[in-house]
């Protein structure tokens, strides 16, 4: 449904792609109709007539419109399939650039030795799976993870748990039967079990608390924890890395409470 809404989003995500406000503007006004001249589109976009060339010159340029040089001129968007495979493109592209230009930066101050405890904070469901997965990656003897919210098992969090070596011990605990089904079936060389972490449910929190997402816990020396704010959902987490960190040592007791005897694996 063409809302204002939608438009603006749109205008939005496409500012966060590298468009300028008034060649996103013109390319959603674009994306609106079959084909539309300047004074068209200058009046459903309010982008200055004068600007609307300027914007199409660039857009045309990304691949992202078509012109009929006619009298008046006409244009039209692309496909919106080609257009977001372009954008994608584009965008990897300057990720890739990014990483390769950062790779070779100078360090400037590095400490002669790491402290062996760290604890560092982080924030974003994206950041916290990519963080999570290379945590996963770096694994040379065991993997423990209690997922504590369904939502947590994504695609991407599946994968790179199938992509994890035989000679890897991968441990998942769930919070329900019903959850562990879906890891068995998702994570067919995962041991799995039922956690007895019944904290990490979250049923009877009030407003203002938050509930426990996910637990990783790597070659018994990294640990990440994470939790999601019950209004906004949004995921954070801290993670800690070193033998004798003593946020390892109390998450190794907690989630060894959670391995029943039961259900331990081991």
């Amino acid at each position: 449904m063409d809302t204002p809404e939608n438009v603006e989003d749109a205008i939005e995500i496409l500012q966060q792609l590298g468009l300028k406000e008034y060649e996103a503007r013109c390319f959603v006004g674009l994306a609106r109709v079959n084909t539309g001249t300047a004074k068209k589109l200058s009046e459903i976009t309010e982008v200055p007539r004068t600007r609307v060339y300027d914007a199409i010159r660039v857009l045309e340029a990304q691949g992202l419109v078509e012109i009929q040089h006619s009298s008046p001129q006409q244009f039209r968007a692309v496909p919106l399939d080609e257009a977001a495979e372009t954008l994608r493109d584009q965008y990897e592209e300057r990720v890739e650039r990014l990483h390769n230009a950062l790779d070779t930066v100078e360090i400037v101050d590095e400490e002669e030795e790491s402290p062996v405890q760290q604890i560092w904070a982080i924030s974003g469901r994206d950041a916290i799976e990519n963080r999570t997965g290379e945590l996963i990656d770096k694994a040379t003897d065991e993997i423990v993870l209690v997922v504590g919210d369904e939502s947590l098992l994504t695609e991407g969090l599946v994968d790179t748990l199938n992509a994890v070596d035989d000679d890897i011990d991968l441990i998942v605990g769930a919070l329900s039967e019903s959850l562990q089904d879906q890891v068995e079936a998702a994570v067919p060389g995962a041991t799995t079990f039922v956690s007895g972490l019944e904290w990490l449910r979250g049923e009877e929190l009030v407003d203002d608390e938050t509930a426990i997402g996910r637990l990783l816990l790597v070659n018994r020396s990294t640990i990440l924890v994470s939790s999601i704010l019950s209004d906004s959902k949004e995921e954070q987490a801290i993670f800690g890395e070193g033998f004798g960190n003593g946020l390892v040592v109390i998450s190794r007791r907690l989630m060894a409470q959670g391995l029943v005897p039961a259900r331990d694996p081991q």
